[in-house]
């Protein structure tokens, strides 16, 4: 069954970086977008970034430009999500999903578990 599993989440300062992986199985990856979001407490979850089946990206959030790239490795089944100049407000629990299409747009039917991140000194 399709399967998404979140890892490189932490602590990390204000201007530090992470990156974040998203790894994928029970599905080929090659033809799927897979999109970042993200859930602070107390706060909706918000889109971050999608990446098409073509490599094109999407950005959700206007806040991460610049700062936040997303990448894949079809071959290792892995999507990536970089993030540098981290801010206090990027702390949250990120999640990666597919709504089983090639395009950044549609529903998103599967999520991973999440991982943590915190920016804080």
């Amino acid at each position: 069954q399709v399967q998404l599993v979140e890892s490189g989440g932490g602590l990390v300062q204000p201007g530090g970086s992470l990156r974040l992986s998203c790894a994928a199985s029970g599905f080929t990856l090659d033809y799927y977008a897979i999109g970042w979001f993200r859930q602070a407490p107390g706060k909706e979850r918000e889109g971050v970034l999608c990446i098409s089946s073509r490599d094109g990206s999407t950005y959700y959030a206007d806040s991460v430009k610049g700062r936040f790239t997303i990448s894949r490795d079809n071959a290792k089944k892995t999507v990536s999500l970089q993030m540098n100049s981290l801010k206090p407000e990027d702390t949250a629990v990120y999640y990666c999903a597919t709504n089983v299409g090639s395009s950044c747009h549609g529903n998103y039917d599967y999520w991973g578990q999440g991982t943590q991140v915190t920016v804080s000194s």
